[in-house]
């Protein structure tokens, strides 16, 4: 490993709630159930995979006055991460409500972030970012922030690989103004669909084909259980995940695999091996019920060998 990886994250850190219902879901009446409050969001969910990996982190993020930003500040620091946040005494914390079913399947999110929008591209001016960003070896974003910021980051950034993270279908439109110039990014189908202008049913030469020609020049995509489609500059391939021993809850799978797949690549391992890494800590997610796995080496190790080699996809 490069012992000295550095990375600078640069988006959503808030409150994370997940209400998950007893039985049958039944829309338009009350469903029994239990209801769990974390600190999550879809780069700070990352960069904690990313540091239990071993690359050294920090975060740039938005949060409020209230009650909820002392949490969150506490959870930054737990995860041994450096806060370069903004606080904002007269706002409230972004928060994000998900409702899922008894499979651990998503019903329905509900985002409440306008603090992002309003704070990230004003914040990106500031000099402590630069300097971050500058002592940095990569970065790593999500569609939380704006077009504008996230154009003003890919600038500063300067040519050091930029990662981003999709969010969501309604969010992923954000990296069009800045798709040829990202290192990677981490999407599910919904997501590259939106990228791609292909249909549900595309084939995944039809997905590469469209996300290609929207300017991305290498991109994962997952799939649920289905086979995690990549790209690169070399071709395209495909890892199939292993199925889970139990599952949990499938929510922060895709930023463990963003996470572990980005520190992975911080120690210069290729793509196709570096997915299998992301493909393994998105299992571990899956099997637990917090959204960030807490695993042993030895544990990582057991599920990456439980992980086939990509295969080249025609």
């Amino acid at each position: 490993m490069v012992k000295s990886a550095k990375i600078l994250a640069v988006g959503g850190a808030h409150i994370d709630r997940r209400g998950q219902v007893s039985g049958a879901y039944v829309p338009a009446a009350s469903n029994p159930g239990t209801m769990r409050e974390d600190v999550g969001g879809g780069v700070f969910n990352a960069l904690r995979s990313v540091v239990r990996r071993g690359v050294s982190g920090s975060l740039m993020s938005m949060r409020g006055g209230d009650a909820s930003a002392e949490t969150v500040s506490r959870a930054i620091a737990e995860a041994g991460i450096a806060d370069l946040s903004a606080v904002f005494l007269d706002r409230t914390t972004p928060s994000y409500t998900a409702l899922i079913d008894s499979e651990g399947e998503l019903i329905t999110g509900f985002a409440d972030m306008a603090l992002y929008d309003l704070a990230f591209p004003k914040q990106l001016r500031r000099s402590k970012v630069r300097e971050a960003i500058a002592d940095a070896d990569a970065i790593l974003c999500d569609a939380n922030l704006p077009s504008s910021a996230l154009e003003r980051l890919v600038a500063l950034a300067a040519g050091k690989p930029v990662y981003a993270i999709a969010i969501s279908p309604a969010k992923v439109v954000r990296l069009i103004p800045v798709l040829g110039t990202l290192a990677l990014v981490f999407m599910n189908w919904r997501e590259a669909m939106a990228l791609a202008g292909v249909h549900a049913n595309a084939t995944p030469r039809e997905m590469v084909d469209g996300l290609r020609c929207s300017g991305l020049k290498c991109g994962l995509v997952t799939a649920g259980g289905a086979p995690v489609l990549g790209f690169d500059a070399s071709g395209a391939f495909s890892v199939m995940p292993p199925a889970p021993r139990k599952v949990a809850d499938v929510t922060g799978a895709g930023d463990a695999l963003a996470g572990a797949t980005v520190a992975a690549l911080l120690r210069d391992v290729p793509l196709r091996e570096a997915l299998r890494e992301g493909v393994a800590a998105a299992t571990l997610a899956i099997e637990s019920a917090s959204a960030v796995p807490d695993f042993t080496a030895a544990r990582f190790t057991e599920a990456l060998a439980l992980v086939p080699d990509a295969k080249e996809v025609a």
